[in-house]
């Protein structure tokens, strides 16, 4: 019962919300009933404390569940810190006294740190208000010309210089239409805003709050109106080369790079840029893969983009230095998608924006057209060509398509390297909807000050960036909402990203219940945390996925030097770690194993052999096995086992890899696992010597003494002598059985016979059971262990073995029998 209980505390600690209140109060009531049966005083104390304090805790679960809509908050407040500033939780819209300028107080100052990069730096003239940026003589009377500084258009022509943030001009530009036309996302950004006159306000006091969607929700950002000016004719922030003292977009980029840690920004790409600036949902496809649908694709961007309710964007890959030159592209750079048109004879354009001032021509890309390209680093091009040069198309998209979201915030304590080949401790969760549909599931990472470390310190590439922090994915299961261990059967395998955010688009059948597994590949630290966001069209059920049994062991182990047997047709197979698994009852019982090593393939047999040492398997043997070996980890499951001892085996495909391991089972009633100690531990090794069994041999003899009584087993194995070739062993249908014999003539005894009197393939190791030496008897009738052979070979075999044994045994020459 405790084992019960224990289990239950485990779900709570990886549960929330409800769900936890719920496996608190269970634990707390199977610890109860433990103490009840407790025999032990001292133990039914220490359970009866168990029980108060889960109890204590479903109190402040309970608490918190009636001040809270649910316990998540810890988490978003937890992630509100990034770079030494606090970025809140959003509570409302400002007030514009907020942003007065108080009589006799100076202009606000943000005291945030922005770093600079090096070539920054060459530039950095200071940090400037708009009144000193834009103009030379400060009497002038458009200095603080709000029409002129804060003024909406979508033909703004937005570009970069030496601030390395093309994705964020890039997500800028593409915007434009979003911002300011029919949605005027920018209304709910930014602050001060005139309503009214539908644009931003100068703040008098140069304070600027912005709304920005990141770490779980939207928060409060803060800066004041400063803006690095430089010493020479190259910019250190975004500008319009239509209107040049464009205010709002250097503002709302200097509150997205305070997010991000400074103008020395390490990149990103416009689908994060874009979620962080407008919370629309990223989606991000991949170009260059083979199910890439370009049909599909383009129907679906061109009627979103008619009703602008879809941000396009466009990010290259790594090229050469050639290709740029002849393409006229960049290398792992953004691109704005500012509008889409299809033309009279059936083409379909798209019309791309380089964010670079001093972007080159893309003259080198197949059927570009320029012509009516209203700004010189924009040009047409066919959506053919968009496939076969660029690599990756992020489309962010309305949030307001969807009727439904919910927001599931959880952290992730990434599991060791050994679990690598499994998903049992990845977050799960399961989801239904009774009418079904469409439904969109978005795992966004939280920024973290480690992960900014990590690319600032790159070395190479921004693919080598984003390879250090890893990657992330979602797997759907149509299996019922339950835990699952391996991806195995998934229903939905989603791209591994190096993006902080990924989405899964799914269709969902009526009442049926999915679950959802969020994996993960080489992330660098320890713990993350995350929201979970489902968009949806109708009201949907989440919940985390549920766990099957109750019970839980977990073991470590390691193929090692001598542990590392093989496969059941390699004759050191007997050496693999072996387990005595045992039940009082019948129970339905999984067995996951699970190992660090990639390249390594695994598999686990469970065994009728009363948690005795097994040398080999037969088909008749098993009660369980994983089927083929397979990649970095295997399951065996039984619907029902019946109660009694078995022996587990863990093994490699091939013999002498080495690897850690975490064997897992998992159950309904509590079941003891202990390692079987290897053939031969503690005990003495005689060798046998060894002889050629050639063809028409049948049966050879050693003879076995001891100086007092001792326990002992025999192991006999056969090899291929030195300079046979490997067909001797598929010519060959020899068997062999061992004996162990007291006597002679008709009054000879059987002491121990191996594998209960079969023969068997000598490519295995041959075993007998454990029988005793006794002197008086070796000395008087004689003790032998008998080798029999029955069939053909072709070739002359070494025989080769060894006595195991409590004592000094004393084996004699090989005879004929």
């Amino acid at each position: 019962m405790e084992r019960r209980a224990q289990a239950a505390e485990a779900l709570l600690a990886r549960s929330s919300g409800q769900d936890a209140l719920t496996y608190a109060i269970r634990a707390a009531e199977l610890y109860m009933t433990a103490a009840g049966e407790a025999t032990d005083k001292s133990d039914a104390a220490r359970l009866r404390r168990k029980c108060r304090e889960l109890i204590a805790h479903a109190e402040k679960l309970k608490a918190t569940a009636q001040s809270h809509p649910a316990p998540q908050p810890d988490i978003l407040r937890r992630a509100s810190r990034l770079h030494g500033n606090d970025f809140p939780p959003w509570h409302g819209r400002p007030s514009d006294d907020e942003f007065a300028l108080r009589s006799g107080t100076a202009q606000f100052r943000d005291d945030a740190a922005f770093p600079l990069s090096a070539t920054q730096a060459e530039n950095f003239a200071g940090w400037k208000r708009p009144t000193e940026l834009f103009q030379l003589d400060a009497t002038h009377e458009d200095t603080t010309d709000e029409s002129t500084m804060m003024q909406l258009t979508d033909h703004c022509d937005l570009v970069q210089d030496i601030t390395t943030d093309c994705s964020v001009v890039a997500s800028l530009s593409a915007a434009a239409k979003v911002l300011v036309g029919k949605h005027a996302v920018l209304a709910s950004i930014m602050n001060p805003y005139d309503h009214a006159k539908g644009r931003p306000k100068l703040s008098p006091s140069g304070k600027y709050v912005l709304r920005m969607n990141f770490n779980g929700c939207s928060r409060r950002v803060v800066i004041d109106d400063t803006l690095p000016a430089s010493r020479t004719n190259r910019a250190l922030f975004v500008i319009d080369r239509r209107n040049p003292r464009l205010l709002w977009p250097a503002l709302l980029e200097k509150a997205y790079l305070k997010v991000r840690g400074g103008y020395d920004f390490p990149g990103s790409n416009s689908g994060t840029d874009l979620w962080v600036l407008t919370g629309w949902i990223p989606e991000q496809l991949f170009l260059q893969r083979e199910d890439f649908d370009l049909d599909e694709t383009w129907e679906r961007i061109k009627a979103a983009h008619e009703s602008h309710d879809v941000v396009l964007t466009l990010g290259t890959g790594r090229i050469s230095t050639e290709e740029e030159q002849l393409m006229g592209l960049i290398g792992e750079h953004c691109y704005a998608v500012e509008d889409l048109a299809l033309t009279a004879d059936g083409a379909r354009n798209l019309l791309i924006k380089n964010p670079w001032c001093d972007a080159p021509l893309m003259t080198g890309i197949g059927r570009f057209d320029s012509r009516g390209a209203e700004k010189k680093n924009t040009t047409w091009m066919a959506i053919e060509d968009v496939a076969q040069h660029f690599e990756s198309m992020y489309l962010n998209w309305n949030p307001g398509l969807f009727a439904h979201r919910q927001d599931r915030h959880f952290a992730w304590d990434i599991p060791p390297k050994y679990l690598g080949g499994s998903v049992v401790q990845n977050p799960q969760f399961s989801i239904s909807s009774a009418t079904g549909g469409t439904v969109w599931v978005l795992v966004s990472r939280h920024f973290v000050d480690a992960e900014l470390e990590i690319a600032r310190n790159r070395h190479g590439t921004m693919a080598a960036v984003a390879r250090q922090l890893g990657f992330m994915s979602i797997l759907a299961f149509d299996n019922g909402g339950i835990r699952v261990q391996v991806s195995d059967g998934a229903t939905y395998r989603g791209p591994y990203v190096d993006s902080p955010q990924t989405l899964a688009r799914l269709e969902t059948a009526p009442g049926r219940w999915y679950t959802l597994v969020v994996d993960q590949h080489e992330f660098p630290l320890s713990s993350y945390t995350f929201t979970l966001s489902i968009f949806s069209h109708a009201e949907l059920t989440v919940r985390d996925a549920e766990e099957r049994m109750s019970c839980f062991n977990d073991q470590l182990g390691s193929w090692g030097r001598r542990t590392a047997g093989g496969n059941p047709s390699c004759p050191t197979y007997y050496q693999n770690p072996q387990y005595e698994l045992s039940l009082a009852k019948v129970s339905p019982l999984s067995i996951l194993l699970s190992t660090g090593s990639s390249d390594v393939h695994v598999h686990v047999d469970l065994v009728w052999a009363r948690g005795q040492r097994v040398s080999t398997v037969q088909v008749k043997d098993l009660v369980a096995s994983s089927g083929e070996y397979r990649r970095g980890c295997a399951v065996a499951e039984v619907p029902e086992l019946e109660a009694g001892n078995y022996t587990m085996v863990c093994s490699t495909f091939d013999a002498g890899q080495t690897a850690d391991f975490a064997v897992r089972v998992a159950s309904m009633v509590p079941v003891s696992l202990n390692p079987i100690a290897a053939d031969g531990a503690g005990r003495l090794r005689t060798p046998l010597g060894t002889f050629r069994l050639s063809e028409g041999d049948e049966k050879s003899r050693i003879s076995l003494h001891a100086s007092w009584l001792t326990r002992a087993s025999v192991s006999v194995r056969s090899v291929l002598p030195p300079g046979a070739e490997d067909g001797g062993r598929q010519a060959s249908s020899l068997m062999v059985r061992l004996s162990v014999v007291q006597g002679h003539g008709p009054a000879q005894e059987t002491v121990a016979v191996s594998s209960n009197g079969d023969f068997q393939d000598p490519v295995t190791a041959i075993r007998t059971p454990e029988f005793d030496i006794d002197p008086a008897t070796a000395q008087k009738a004689g003790l032998w262990l008998v080798v029999e052979c029955i069939g053909t070979h072709q070739t002359a075999w070494v025989i080769d073995g060894e006595v195991l044994s409590d004592s000094p045994v004393q084996a004699g020459a090989w005879e004929p029998s």
